[in-house]
């Protein structure tokens, strides 16, 4: 299925990088790892309360240093961690790179959770693509001769379309009122 969130996009993303195929047959198929994250979910949750309930007062002191300070902190620990996997400083400079674009694509506006079900999904959309492209001997109209995939993609229009009407009458007006 379609990850609902981004933390399930995340972990359907590296479970995909490393060569497992997420859905209900992971239990069946790698029953060491399904038992393994349930046993490491329920051992972190334990050592989070053993050790937040006596800190809680610490981690209350911690919210209140100033973000000017915090903010560089933060990206000197993110930067060794990186630099730390591989030893290559061009890792580094990768994540700089891609945070800056990431963070200007959240100021134009853009959401994140849909760029990372297009990577997380992407492979495996284009292999399905080049089936179906095969099976019909490189014909796109295989898409729209069978009735399932002709009315899904008449509602992925249709759904295109409502989510750009709103945008599109806003230009509009501003050009009339202009």
């Amino acid at each position: 299925g379609i990850p609902p969130n981004a933390v399930m996009a995340l972990m359907v993303g590296a479970m995909t990088i490393h060569g497992i195929i997420p859905g209900p047959q992971v239990m069946t198929r790698n029953p060491e790892l399904f038992w393994g994250m349930v046993a490491s979910m329920w051992i972190g949750n334990l050592m989070l309360l053993i050790i937040n309930l006596p800190l809680v007062g610490l981690w209350v002191k911690l919210l209140q240093v100033p973000y000017r300070l915090m903010f560089p902190a933060i990206l000197i620990f993110c930067c060794i961690g990186i630099y730390s996997v591989n030893n290559q400083p061009l890792d580094v400079a990768f994540t700089a790179l891609f945070g800056l674009f990431g963070y200007l694509l959240i100021k134009l506006g853009f959401e994140p959770a849909p760029m990372l079900l297009g990577f997380v999904l992407g492979k495996l959309m284009e292999e399905k693509l080049r089936q179906a492209l095969i099976i019909s001997r490189g014909s796109f109209m295989t898409f729209v001769e069978r009735p399932i995939s002709a009315g899904l993609l008449v509602v992925a229009v249709l759904v295109l379309a409502i989510a750009l009407l709103p945008s599109i009458s806003k230009k509009r007006e501003e050009v009339f009122t202009e």
